[in-house]
Formats: structure tokens, C-alpha cells, sequence
């Protein structure tokens, strides 16, 4: 069974020592989803939703997001990021976020990648509800990461 990393051995939360990890090259995709009406959607294309450009402000607030990531997530390590880019692509039933995450440290940047998607997805939500209530974000996963020892990781399916 594997060992969980983040606690002790009494099985209290603990900051994972990163100290005697080399420094590498780390990258991380992470993707999610966020379904909304046909109405909405059409004003989201046509940039008329009342409170402004909603792609290029969740754009803004998921890379906002990502570099406050070890602010909002506990036990997370503060990184330097080198690169945070989101896309965001308008498709039939919503809209498709990515996030890909860059750094040169001693930790992964999946939760970096993860928790720009999540705060790209909020804010399309919050930009949108006046227009439709039953909005869902679906699928925010993690869709590659590679540098470190642990490897390189692909979804299923990527």
C-alpha cells in the first residue's frame, strides 16, 4: 500500500522536506470544464454578458490563482513559477479550460496547473449565473506532468 506524503507517522498533517530533492525542470497540464446554457453561451461568444469579457477575465484569474496556490492549499510549497497559461476555448455545451504550469524547483506544479483551472471555472461561473442557474464544471483533472524523480505522468485517454 502506498504511504501518503503528507503526514506523519501518528498520521498528522505534515509539510512534505523537499531540501534534499534535486532541482529540475517541472511541467504540469491540467484541464476542466464548465457547462452552461446555450443562452449564456451565446452571449459568452459574442462578449456580452453583462460583467465584462469572461474568457479573458477567468484567463486573468486563473493565473491569479495558480500563483497564490500555496496561500489557499496548506500544506503546499511556495514555488517560483516560471510559465502559468490558461486557455480557454468556447465548444458547443460550454466552455474548456487548460492551464499548463512551469517551474525549475524541487516539487511538482500539478496543484499550481489545478488550481488555475479551478479558479478559471469559478469565474466563468460567476460571471455567468445571472443568465443560468444551472451551471456545472465538471472533469478538472490533471492531464500530464513530467521532471522530478516520480517521473512523467499521462492521464488515460490524453
Amino acid at each position: 500500500m502506498a504511504k501518503l506524503t503528507h503526514t506523519d507517522q501518528t498520521g498528522r498533517a505534515t509539510m512534505v522536506e523537499i531540501g534534499e530533492k534535486p532541482t529540475t525542470q517541472r511541467e504540469a497540464l491540467a484541464e476542466g470544464f464548465v457547462r452552461i446554457s446555450q443562452e449564456a453561451l451565446a452571449l459568452v461568444r459574442a462578449n456580452q454578458i453583462q460583467k465584462g469579457d469572461v474568457l479573458a477575465t477567468a484567463r486573468i484569474a486563473g493565473i491569479m490563482g495558480g500563483k497564490e496556490t500555496s496561500r489557499l492549499i496548506p500544506l503546499c510549497h511556495p514555488l517560483g513559477l516560471t510559465s502559468l497559461n490558461l486557455a480557454l476555448e468556447v465548444e458547443e455545451q460550454g466552455v474548456r479550460i487548460r492551464a499548463t504550469a512551469r517551474t525549475t524547483d524541487r516539487t511538482g506544479v500539478e496543484m499550481e496547473a489545478l488550481t488555475a483551472v479551478s479558479i478559471a471555472a469559478l469565474t466563468v461561473y460567476d460571471m455567468c449565473k445571472a443568465v443560468d442557474k444551472a451551471i456545472q464544471i465538471d472533469g478538472i483533472r490533471l492531464l500530464h506532468k513530467s521532471g522530478g524523480r516520480s517521473g512523467d505522468y499521462h492521464a488515460e485517454g490524453t
